[in-house]
């Protein structure tokens, strides 16, 4: 009897302290950006060709067209918006999705689906359950991708909005993601104006600068920055491009004139080249 406990007792310790742990067949991968001020992330993992057909029609393919897929391999994918966001012109709220897709020849459906826990198993799929869904074209692509990639691409200069881009074989399919940053900033600048720092001042004129805001509001901060630091050429320098953009061209030139010796005082090249090519657009 005691030679029966003794071995059960092994057993379990095996089972408790024996693990191997293998590479996945298809690793994870866990991709975090920003988006303006919008994080997004987005976790999923990446089968490979492994000389398998991926995109086309009939059973031959591992992934038909026609046929709901859970966009990569175990779990699916799941992206997560930091903020409310629009996707392909459609409102979705800040949160996990799951990323579904439907692929076909020359354009894919893609789905955000709100029931993250379903994971792959796509035989679950309720229709009422996603939270947004639109078509995108796909296109070919000239070198093979063999692991399955997402990526965030083509960040626009305002940081206002970005694509998606999911490739696997000779495919690729992006769509777009905007987000909307003002309301943030401007809180931040409510804020700020409270602290009166020059250098608050100063960002906030920049912003509304950059933002085709309210300019002569910027002229008044960008002012009060300058009078506190009269020799911060990185002040004077946005002042001069306010002064331009709201038409004074003779106090433009000044402005920048003075922000020129001051940058070349301190050997700053930037700043000088920057003066000399806006006081070039002036004359």
């Amino acid at each position: 009897m005691k030679k029966i406990i003794l071995a059960i007792l092994m057993a379990v310790n095996v089972c408790a302290y024996a693990q191997i742990t293998m590479p996945q067949p298809s690793p994870g991968a866990t991709l975090t950006t920003k988006i303006g001020l919008t994080d997004v992330k987005i976790s999923y993992s990446r089968p490979r060709i492994k000389g398998r057909k991926i995109f086309g029609t009939g059973p031959d393919f591992l992934t038909p067209y026609g046929a709901l897929w859970r966009t990569g391999a175990n779990q699916g994918t799941v992206i997560s918006f930091g903020d409310d966001v629009e996707v392909e012109g459609k409102k979705v709220a800040k949160g996990d999705y799951l990323l579904l897709s439907i692929p076909g020849a020359s354009e894919w459906t893609v789905i955000l689906y709100k029931n993250v826990s379903m994971g792959g198993n796509t035989g679950d799929y309720k229709q009422e359950q996603d939270a947004a869904r639109f078509t995108v074209p796909s296109s070919r692509l000239t070198e093979k991708v063999e692991m399955f990639t997402v990526e965030v691409t083509d960040l626009s200069d305002d940081n206002t909005s970005a694509k998606i881009q999911l490739a696997w074989e000779n495919t690729s399919v992006k769509f777009g993601v905007k987000v909307d940053f003002d309301a943030k900033v401007s809180d931040q600048i409510n804020n700020a104006m409270q602290e009166q720092i020059p250098d608050m001042y100063a960002t906030a004129a920049k912003y509304y600068l950059d933002t085709k805001k309210d300019l002569k509001k910027a002229l008044e901060w960008i002012n009060i920055a300058v009078a506190a630091d009269t020799k911060a050429f990185w002040n004077t320098a946005i002042k001069a491009q306010i002064q331009k953009a709201i038409g004074d061209k003779s106090g433009a030139i000044a402005t920048a004139q003075q922000s020129l010796v001051d940058a070349k005082a301190a050997n700053n090249s930037q700043y000088v080249k920057q003066n000399e090519d806006l006081i070039k657009t002036l004359k």
